[in-house]
């Protein structure tokens, strides 16, 4: 890696403006509760001419980047970039050490808590967020505890036990995992690897647009793709195409397309309403094979919203047999991949009109085939 200073980065809320040293335990804003963001201050652009000879990962890009000199690094990122249709093409996250995106973000989340040498890390998940971290704590020689929810798949629960983790099983659903982690978070010593609360996750997301950017030459697709729970992969990339267009590396910003289940589609309804975020009880929705996805009240939702109508971008939603049917016929072309990894696949597919990528972003052997 080249030597480029990392400025330090602080805390913020994007509510009422708290701030908060980076190296502090708090996870949330002491006074709405709210997520963090990340100032990271005035940083140099990335130049494409730059990027021969460097590191062959997402550190790549370290001058965009909150962190430098991993050591708990597995080699994430640089995943390939393969054409579907004329217009269409893949991106193949599920190629990732852990077989998932959540490498991109648990790099950075166990790279932070490897600094600040906390008693123990801990986290939720639907599986892949908790399968990332866990493995990269366990490169750290930190201890982790992962809470899923009841009816997480073998397969991914098998993986966070598999590299050491204490794995913790909660009734309910998506949103009682995520309580009893917060609960737990308040323990002295802990550090929360909260892919949704911690910013530091959706820094290490905006690589997988700087990635595209690389291979397309300099240049990004009419619109990126992304399937939509907590939306940190969707974040991650309005973070990168604005840095990108700040830094007068393309001239304009990609349309961004978040993709929801229909069965838990929270966001996707909320933007049809013209709505800023959500309100009133959660609705809990229908049973959906896409897990991955299915969140009834995400933190960030605000930011998402905003982040998809700044982009003149939209929301478009999938059926079950859609997913289903999806799965299947990326199989058929050689991808085996995950429930909720085939929802952009379902969603856009068919578009002729502008070019788009899509993540393929978790591997199929994380869920099996959807029955």
């Amino acid at each position: 890696m080249t030597d480029i200073r990392v400025p330090p980065a602080a805390y913020f809320c994007p509510l009422d403006g708290s701030r908060a040293g980076s190296s502090a335990l708090t996870w949330c804003c002491p006074v709405c509760g709210g997520p963090w963001d990340l100032d990271t201050g005035a940083r140099a652009p990335v130049r494409l001419d730059s990027l021969s000879g460097r590191v062959n990962s997402l550190w790549r890009y370290e001058e965009a980047l909150p962190l430098a000199a991993p050591a708990v690094s597995l080699g994430e990122g640089r995943t390939p970039l393969v054409r579907l249709t004329d217009q269409v093409s893949a991106k193949l996250d599920f190629l990732m050490p852990t077989l998932s995106f959540k490498d991109r973000g648990a790099v950075m989340l166990a790279e932070v808590a490897r600094r600040l040498s906390p008693e123990r890390v801990v986290v939720d998940s639907s599986g892949n967020a908790g399968t990332a971290v866990a493995a990269y704590c366990a490169r750290a020689g930190l201890p982790c505890t992962v809470y899923v929810p009841e009816g997480t798949s073998p397969e991914k629960t098998g993986q966070i036990r598999a590299h050491g983790a204490r794995l913790e099983t909660v009734p309910g659903g998506r949103e009682a995992a995520a309580a009893a982690a917060r609960a737990a978070a308040g323990t002295p010593g802990t550090f929360y690897a909260s892919h949704v609360f911690n910013p530091y996750f959706l820094h290490g997301t905006k690589t997988y647009v700087y990635e595209i950017w690389e291979d397309l030459g300099g240049t990004l697709p009419d619109a990126i793709a992304v399937p939509v729970g907590n939306g940190t992969l969707l974040l991650g990339a309005a973070l990168a195409t604005a840095e990108l267009l700040a830094h007068g590396l393309i001239d304009r910003r990609p349309a961004l397309i978040a993709v929801q289940a229909e069965a838990v589609s929270p966001l996707a309804a909320a933007f049809r309403a013209g709505a800023d975020g959500l309100s009133g009880a959660p609705d809990r929705g229908r049973p959906t094979l896409a897990e991955g996805i299915a969140v009834p009240r995400p933190p960030r939702a605000r930011q998402v919203l905003a982040a998809v109508r700044e982009s003149d971008g939209t929301f478009l939603t999938v059926t079950e047999e859609q997913i289903r049917a999806a799965q299947k016929d990326l199989a058929a072309r050689g991808f085996f991949v995950e429930t909720t990894g085939v929802a952009c696949w379902a969603a856009v597919g068919g578009v002729t009109d502008r070019s788009v990528v899509v993540p393929l972003c978790g591997a199929g052997l994380k869920t099996g085939l959807a029955p």
